[in-house]
């Protein structure tokens, strides 16, 4: 095979593909052709022989035009930049559905469903690399478009609620759905569902209803003897900024392993907790000067917070505190929205325009994922079904699908 060689005095120099070792040739600090003492000088150090600006525009050509003789390709370049911990799953819905929840069936973690607004229902029976729409007859006979808020699995059965208040059972792993009915004086939307035992489940309602069912959701107990509403319009003297005379609802609401919730106000003024077998929500003020954006539980059971604007705070010990501390992280002043544990020491923050944070020693300090900011979303949810398969959901149906 031919090769291309530029004359270069007594040293000729093989130009098989662009490199560092074409601008440099080896002389004597004598005489040029030498072959004592060899150093390397670079060419522009070299007064003898002078290179002619005919000569360095036909070498230049030369190395230019060399991989295309020798049959080299280029490397392509890649269309959207790797993430380093996780990949973009590319979804058929349509532009400006928001991804809402996700979960697997607990016996066939091959197997589950995504939830979005706009209707939106996705099933994946590969683990999540790919999704095909689903399509429930029985939540498609009314003229609603339901945004289906929360799923959650406990064996092979399955519950769905959406808003326009909607409540759908599956006995066998999702293969098929029924509708439950829901009495028309329900207190607010229901915005979260868990999955509690055999025929069981437990929802909550933006109000702060708290009800729990153990017979596929015909008959439902309510946790809770009022709403916060009523709760705080009721204790008006409670000392909480911001909840005398309240009307408004939840903005989030988190569940822990042991059952205990935390909410953040609609206007983020203040949260609510409470623990099974207490008769109402317990508010508490904030502990720091900007509004609430979310809240939710670590891994060791002690509280992580989010406030609007980036900031990132952390309660002293575990359990419910009103005593948080501020971590510094590297927002880029947008706000984070929300934190998914993998593990008691790793954890992963999302929120606006792409921002992927990850900690590695328990939220002490925290790095910016920056292969993300090219992604062109906002992420509202990081969920970890278990420490290997983990998933951040964002809007326009954007989802990530973590590598591990």
């Amino acid at each position: 095979m031919a090769t291309l060689q530029l004359s270069d005095y007594c040293n000729p120099v093989i130009a098989l593909k662009p490199s560092l070792k074409s601008f440099f040739i080896k002389t004597d600090h004598r005489n040029y052709c030498g072959a004592s003492r060899v150093r390397v000088v670079p060419r522009a150090c070299l007064q003898k022989p002078s290179l002619t600006r005919r000569h360095l525009l036909a070498e230049t050509a030369a190395i230019s035009v060399a991989p295309l003789i020798l049959g080299i390709e280029p490397p392509a370049k890649s269309e959207e930049p790797l993430l380093s911990e996780w990949e973009r799953v590319y979804l058929p819905v349509d532009p400006g559905v928001v991804l809402l929840d996700i979960a697997f069936v607990p016996d066939d973690l091959s197997h589950g469903f995504l939830l979005g607004t706009r209707q939106t229902i996705m099933e994946t029976k590969d683990g999540g690399n790919t999704w095909v729409p689903r399509s429930i007859p029985s939540a498609e006979e009314e003229d609603f478009n339901y945004r289906f808020n929360s799923i959650s699995f406990k064996g092979k059965e399955g519950w769905i609620v959406g808003k326009p208040s909607i409540l759908l059972y599956s006995s066998d792993a999702g293969e098929s759905w029924e509708r439950i009915p829901l009495s028309a004086q329900l207190p607010g939307d229901i915005v979260y569902i868990k999955a509690t035992g055999e025929k069981s489940a437990e929802m909550v309602t933006d109000e702060g209803a708290i009800y729990v069912t153990s017979n596929r959701g015909y008959n439902w107990r309510a946790a809770v003897q009022e709403t916060v509403s009523a709760t705080l319009n009721r204790t008006v003297s409670s000392g909480i900024s911001g909840a005398s005379y309240y009307t408004g609802t939840f903005n989030t609401v988190n569940r822990s392993p042991d059952g205990s919730y935390v909410a953040v106000s609609s206007r983020g003024n203040f949260y609510l907790t409470w623990e099974p077998g207490q008769p109402y929500w317990q508010p508490h003020n904030r502990a720091v000067a900007r509004r609430i954006q979310n809240m939710g539980w670590r891994a060791d059971g002690g509280l992580w917070l989010l406030v609007r604007g980036g900031g990132l705070y952390l309660s002293k010990g575990t359990g419910i505190s009103e005593d948080f501390e501020e971590i510094p992280v590297q927002s880029r002043g947008f706000g984070i929205l929300d934190v998914g544990y993998r593990s008691k020491e790793e954890a992963w923050a999302a929120g606006g325009s792409g921002i992927l944070l990850r900690t590695t020693n328990g939220g002490k300090t925290w790095t910016r994922d920056k292969a993300a900011d090219n992604i062109a979303a906002n992420l509202y949810s990081v969920k970890f079904i278990d420490d290997t398969k983990g998933f951040v959901l964002g809007n326009d149906g954007v989802l990530l699908r973590f590598l591990g």
